[in-house]
C-alpha cells in the first residue's frame, strides 16, 4: 500500500476503535501530502467528513500566535526579552514583582507563573474583549516567579495577543490574517465561528453517559481566548503549516515569511520540563520531546468537544495533524494514530515507561486534594495505582458558558514510574500515556503535581513526608 492507503487504514481502524464521530488527518512526508477522512461532522446532522471539513484545532493555534510574534521580532517591533510592560504599561496580575518582571518570551514558553487556565467571558465577543480580558487578569494569583518553573498558561497567550494588537494597531484576528494566514496562503483557516459556519464544519461532542456522546454547546471558546486557541481549519491547511515549519521560512510560492534562523529558533529549547506531559523542553510556543533518538516538535489542542494533535519530526521530513470532534474518544484516537504514523512513516518508536507497583503505604503520601484555577483533582489510592478524579470548577465552566458534562471524564489511573521517585504515567482512558510528576517541599511533603502540563497545588499539605 502507498502512504495514503496505509494512512487511511490506520485512521479507519482507530476511529472505529475509539468511537469518535468524525476525523480528518493529514501527513507530510518527504515533500508529499497524504490525507485520510472518516465519519461525520455531527451525530445530529451527519455530513461526511471530507477534505473541506473545518475543525477547531484549539491550542495548536498558540504556534500561530508565536509565529506572528516572531515576525514582529524579526522586524524589530518586539523584543522577546523585553518586559511585557514595555508594550502594555498598565499590565498587572496580583503580584507586582511578577507584573513588572515578566517578559514576552515567558508568555510564549509557559513560564509566566500565574494561574493560567482563564479563557474569558463567553458573552464578551466584542472588538475590545482581549483588552478587557487582560485588564481583568489583575486578580490572577502568582504560582511561582516568572522564569523559575513551567505551568501551561492559556492566559499568557492572550497577553501575547494583546501585545500584537497594540504593536500592529489591529484587532488580533486581522493581524494574524496579515502576518500569517495570507502570506502562507492558508485560505481554509478562519479566526471566527461566523466565517467557519458558512462552510462545512465539524461539531464538537462530549460524553453523555456510558459509551454515549452528545453535541457540545456552545460551539466555540470566548474571543478573548483566540490567541490561545481560537482558530479553525481543514487538514490541508494544517499540512501547509507543517510544510512551512519544516522548511526554510518561505511560503509555498517562494516568498519569505520568516528568516530560516528565526523559524529554527522557535524549535530550540528555552526551558526544560523534566517529567511533564508536554515533553522534555519548550521552545517558542512549540513543545519538544526527545524520542527514539530524534526531536519531536509538537503541539495539540482541546476545545469544547474537539481535540487535535500536531507532531513534526524535522530530521525525518515528517509531520502529522489529526483533527477529531469528540472529547475523550478524540484524545484516544489522536494518541493511537500519531504513535502508529510515527512508527510507520518516520521510523520513530515511542516506548511508554512501564508503571511499577507500589504499596499502599508508599502511595498514600500522594493522596489528597489538588487544584488549578480550572480543575479540582482528587487523588486517591486504588490498588497498586493512584486514581485521579478531575472535575472542572464551576467558575471556569460559567466563564466558558459550558456545563459540567462538557468536561466530564472518568477517573484516570496513574502508575508510578520506577521503584522510587515521584514520576507517574496515566495507564488508561483517553489520557493513557500522559506523564507527570509530584513535587515536594524541602521537608519531604508532597506539595503539588504537574498533571496535564499544569501545576496543581495540593490543598492542606500535611507536615513532613506525609
Amino acid at each position: 500500500m502507498n502512504v495514503t492507503e496505509r494512512l487511511q487504514a490506520i485512521v479507519t481502524e482507530q476511529a472505529e476503535l475509539a468511537g469518535v464521530p468524525g476525523v480528518s488527518v493529514g501527513v507530510w512526508l518527504d515533500g508529499d501530502a497524504s490525507y485520510a477522512y472518516h465519519g461525520v461532522t455531527s451525530i445530529e446532522n451527519p455530513l461526511p467528513v471530507d477534505e473541506n471539513t473545518l475543525f477547531q484545532f484549539g491550542s495548536t493555534g498558540k504556534t500561530f500566535t508565536g509565529t506572528a510574534i516572531m515576525r514582529l521580532v524579526q522586524d524589530g517591533r518586539i523584543d522577546l526579552d523585553a518586559p511585557v510592560r514595555q508594550y502594555l504599561p498598565d499590565f498587572r496580575v496580583s503580584d507586582e514583582a511578577a507584573s513588572a518582571a515578566v517578559t514576552v518570551l515567558q508568555l510564549l514558553n509557559h513560564t509566566a507563573g500565574w494561574s493560567g487556565d482563564r479563557m474569558g467571558d463567553a458573552s464578551d465577543n466584542g472588538p475590545e474583549s482581549i483588552e478587557r480580558f487582560v485588564a481583568a487578569m489583575a486578580g490572577l494569583e502568582q504560582e511561582f516567579a516568572p522564569g523559575t518553573a513551567m505551568s501551561y498558561n492559556n492566559a499568557s497567550l492572550s497577553v501575547a495577543g494583546r501585545i500584537i494588537e497594540v504593536v500592529t494597531g489591529q484587532r488580533f484576528e486581522q493581524a494574524i490574517q496579515e502576518l500569517v494566514l495570507t502570506p502562507l496562503g492558508l485560505e481554509h483557516t478562519f479566526t471566527s465561528g461566523d466565517d467557519a459556519m458558512t462552510r462545512r464544519f465539524a461539531v464538537g461532542h462530549v460524553p453523555a453517559g456510558e459509551d454515549a456522546l452528545a453535541v457540545a454547546r456552545p460551539w466555540g471558546l470566548p474571543r478573548s481566548g483566540a490567541p490561545a486557541g481560537g482558530l479553525t481549519a481543514n487538514a490541508g491547511d494544517l499540512v501547509s503549516w507543517i510544510r512551512f515549519h519544516l522548511g526554510d521560512g518561505t511560503a509555498a510560492d517562494g516568498s519569505r515569511v520568516l528568516e530560516e534562523a528565526t523559524l529554527k529558533r522557535m524549535q530550540q529549547p528555552t526551558v526544560d520540563i523534566e517529567g511533564s506531559a508536554l515533553g522534555d523542553h519548550i521552545g517558542i510556543s512549540w513543545m519538544l520531546a526527545d524520542v527514539d533518538g530524534v526531536r519531536l516538535v509538537s503541539h495539540g489542542g482541546n476545545t469544547i468537544g474537539q481535540e487535535s494533535a500536531f507532531v513534526m519530526v524535522p530530521e525525518r521530513s515528517f509531520g502529522i495533524a489529526t483533527l477529531t470532534n469528540a472529547s475523550g474518544p478524540g484524545g484516544s484516537f489522536n494518541t493511537a494514530v500519531v504513535k502508529a504514523a510515527l512508527a510507520e512513516f518516520a521510523g520513530v518508536q515511542e516506548v511508554e515507561p512501564e508503571p511499577t507497583d507500589r504499596t499502599d503505604a508508599e502511595l498514600s503520601g500522594y493522596a489528597g486534594q489538588y487544584e488549578t484555577v480550572a480543575m479540582a483533582i482528587d487523588i486517591s489510592v486504588d490498588g497498586h495505582r493512584l486514581s485521579a478524579d478531575m472535575k472542572a470548577k464551576p467558575a471556569f465552566l460559567e466563564a466558558l458558558g459550558a456545563s459540567e458534562e462538557d468536561f466530564a471524564q472518568p477517573p484516570v489511573a496513574l502508575g508510578m514510574v520506577g521503584a522510587d521517585g515521584d514520576r507517574f504515567i496515566a495507564v488508561d482512558g483517553s489520557s493513557k500515556g500522559m506523564k507527570g510528576v509530584f513535587f515536594r517541599s524541602p521537608d519531604g511533603a508532597v506539595t503539588g503535581a504537574h498533571i496535564g502540563g499544569r501545576f496543581a497545588a495540593r490543598i492542606n499539605v500535611p507536615a513532613g513526608r506525609g
